[in-house]
């Protein structure tokens, strides 16, 4: 299985540029060990289940949490697909092989 989860994190009441605190939750995902892509708008993270998409979900408010912040927004978007795993790489290359290298 696998679960691709899409999602932005961030304080709403630290100012109008937040990347000191969203770059810890970058940082959390990258220690957590699970496949991910930071894009300018959020991140993409795939696990083999639910529960640990969720649980990524979940750290990075904790991250937040302990830097004081009081207002968290968050935006998740999820494809799940049973039978296919490393679909983070994979779905971009299935379109490279219509139309050639795509900008990354």
């Amino acid at each position: 299985m696998s679960v691709l989860l899409e999602f932005s994190i961030f304080p709403t009441d630290k100012g109008e540029s937040v990347s000191a605190f969203v770059s810890q939750v970058v940082k959390m995902i990258d220690q957590s060990g699970v496949s991910y892509r930071l894009t300018a708008m959020g991140t993409i993270i795939e696990t083999n289940t639910m529960p640990e998409a969720l649980a990524i979900v979940q750290k990075a408010y904790d991250v937040l949490d302990a830097q004081g912040c009081k207002r968290i927004y968050s935006s998740l978007k999820f494809d799940i697909r049973k039978g296919k795993e490393n679909r983070l790489t994979q779905k971009i290359q299935s379109v490279e092989e219509k139309i050639g290298t795509v900008d990354r």
